[in-house]
């Protein structure tokens, strides 16, 4: 399940409260579309945001809705006790695999990050992707750490983070990371505007935000990009270009977010609070440069 493309939905709220009906949607979408596997719960599905209860009922949904799709959830949380109780609803909900960011209040160091993953795996019986995501942790996992993580028992893959701007430097990276890491892991990339020089370089799989709400036009990219086809994926990239400036401008999350409530897709507003989408001035924006953008639909 982690090779092509992983699409990451929304999980739309309503007062706090999951809307079930807009999430089973989103993911029937997804379903449609046959991406190749569905990351329900991940940081775009705001999990860290979200009850116990409300997880599970989600991770059930996002199962049920997928067609045989395999689904991946997140099982982070600050204390490694939940993170173990997460492990076992997903487990029960039918998940194919789960997803494990370093969540922590206070900074955590390397032995105690691989101590977390070695306690987390033992106890598995799907497998596990690594989440580095230090914008939204603060754990920066070293090529070092995450090759030694690649050979505890369960892992399945690595969604990478940072990655370099430099294609030659991105190459290096990736062959490096390749040549040690435990054979069978693969390799991904996560943030939707480095996707594609992730894949170029040799990533196996994009984790994407786009994926979640464009699957089609997201595994086209994907599939171009794997292929190897430098032209048409450089071409696809592009026409992306005004969409990115909005993720640089406001993060993935709440630019998708807006994105769906311009689309009707969910209800305003979805976000947990405090959380908010784009002010009236870019949302408005923002649904102007989706109209030259219908190719994405």
């Amino acid at each position: 399940m982690f090779t092509g493309l992983s699409a990451f939905p929304l999980t739309p709220l309503i007062n706090g409260d999951i809307d079930k009906s807009r999430f089973t949607s989103l993911i029937e979408n997804l379903a449609a579309a046959e991406v190749d596997s569905i990351g329900a719960l991940g940081s775009t599905g705001s999990y860290a945001y979200l009850t116990r209860e409300q997880r599970f009922i989600a991770t059930k949904l996002a199962v049920s809705a997928a067609s045989g799709i395999p689904v991946m959830t997140s099982i982070g949380a600050v204390r490694s006790e939940d993170v173990m109780r997460l492990a076992e609803d997903a487990q029960q909900a039918g998940v194919s695999g789960v997803l494990l960011a370093p969540v922590s209040y206070q900074p955590l160091r390397d032995a105690e990050v691989f101590r977390l993953y070695e306690r987390v795996t033992a106890e598995l019986s799907v497998p596990l992707c690594i989440y580095d995501n230090a914008a939204t942790t603060g754990f920066d996992f070293s090529d070092e750490l995450l090759v030694a993580l690649s050979y505890l028992d369960n892992v399945g893959s690595i969604k990478l983070g940072e990655f370099p701007a430099d294609p030659v430097q991105a190459v290096q990276r990736v062959n490096h990371l390749k040549k040690k890491m435990a054979p069978g892991v693969t390799l991904g990339i996560s943030g939707d505007t480095q996707s594609t020089a992730g894949l170029l370089a040799g990533c196996d799989i994009w984790y994407s935000v786009l994926g979640g709400l464009f699957p089609r036009y997201s595994l086209n990219l994907a599939r171009m990009a794997l292929r190897g086809d430098i032209t048409e994926t450089r071409r696809l990239e592009l026409a992306l270009g005004p969409l990115w400036a909005f993720y640089h401008r406001h993060g993935s999350l709440r630019v998708i977010a807006s994105i769906a409530q311009i689309q009707g897709t969910v209800q305003s507003p979805c976000l947990p609070f405090p959380l908010q989408t784009l002010d009236a001035e870019e949302m408005a924006s923002l649904k102007s440069t989706l109209e030259k953008l219908s190719f994405l639909a």
